[in-house]
């Protein structure tokens, strides 16, 4: 037996056996999960989660134009797949990765570029100025004067259109006015 223990990568494959059957009690494998591998799968992912976040920037969880809330939709669609054992865990985190950096990327093309900014994220669109209402950008945005109305008073505090200059409607799709 002691010759058997001295055979050269044994104690390494016996270390090895042991350590993933450890991890596969911890963790699980495949989709039949008891809650405690669920929930320590969970852990993992949240602080991967976090991880991918900071790499990501503030700008993904901040401004939350389109381009922002499809990197948070994909994330939590993806990472679920690791918690819950419906994906394999490794290529799932890797997935995240490569969307994130993309995600990245695409930022910095939009922080760089003008042309591409307005491609990607379009720009903002004047809804009320001189007075009165711009009906057919009202109509391009699908919104009603009362829709515009609950976005002056959030951000300007007012219901009083004398008081505003313009108003519009951000490429996040927030309505900012701008007082007189």
């Amino acid at each position: 037996m002691l010759a058997l223990w001295n055979t050269p990568g044994f104690s390494d494959f016996i270390f090895n056996f042991f350590a993933m059957d450890i991890l596969i009690q911890i963790f699980g494998e495949g989709k039949d999960l008891t809650a405690w591998q669920m929930s320590s799968r969970g852990i993992v992912v949240f602080i991967i989660a976090l991880l991918l976040i900071r790499i990501s920037g503030r700008r993904s969880f901040g401004i939350r134009t389109p381009l922002d809330n499809i990197i948070i939709i994909l994330l939590g669609a993806i990472l679920s797949r690791a918690v819950v054992g419906a994906s394999a865990f490794v290529p799932v985190v890797v997935a995240c990765f490569v969307i994130v950096a993309f995600h990245r990327f695409v930022s910095w093309l939009i922080a760089n570029s003008k042309v591409f900014a307005k491609l990607i994220e379009s720009d903002k669109i004047i809804l009320y100025e001189n007075g009165k209402y711009v009906k057919q950008h009202l109509k391009r945005v699908q919104l009603t004067e009362e829709d515009v109305m609950q976005g002056v008073r959030k951000s300007a505090l007012t219901e009083d259109l004398k008081d505003i200059n313009h108003i519009y409607i951000e490429r996040n799709g927030e309505i900012s006015a701008i007082k007189k």
